[in-house]
């Protein structure tokens, strides 16, 4: 979002394309989902607590004194979806409109092959392997000081 916001500065429709579009992706993690519900349904409720109650998603059902293990998770009273189908739209109708959209395919193509990079060339259990490094290296360093 920060390489984004840079690279568009001249260009403050992009800018806010760029929020919307991060938005649009923070709105399928499921922290984050519920923490921005929670939050603005406590500041809707300092001001308008008839407004807030609406808010609220609706009730599901209880079969047999057992909350349904498959909930979903609602923003502002209205399906996870929505939202992310609304912030997606606007920021497509953003990046179009700001006439920016090769270089966020440019952008989105470059953190996806840095990604593939990074993927390929991390080693597997680093840590462990660190840590057996340093027991031989001991081992080896007890022996030459024994001679």
């Amino acid at each position: 979002m920060f390489i984004l916001g840079l690279g568009f500065l001249w260009k403050p429709v992009a800018i806010l394309a760029a929020f919307m579009t991060g938005f649009s992706i923070a709105f399928l993690n499921d922290s984050f989902a519920v923490t921005f519900n929670e939050k603005v349904t406590r500041t809707v409720r300092q001001f308008s607590p008839h407004l807030a109650a609406k808010m609220r998603p609706p009730i599901t059902p209880v079969i047999r004194g057992r909350p349904s293990s498959k909930r979903s998770i609602h923003i502002c009273g209205r399906p996870r979806w929505l939202f992310v189908l609304l912030f997606s739209a606007v920021s497509c109708m953003l990046w179009l409109t700001s006439c920016s959209l090769l270089t966020v395919l440019w952008a989105l193509l470059i953190a996806l092959l840095t990604t593939v990079l990074h993927a390929s060339f991390r080693t597997p259990n680093l840590k462990a392997r660190l840590n057996t490094f340093r027991e031989e290296f001991r081992a080896v360093w007890r022996n030459y000081s024994e001679l």
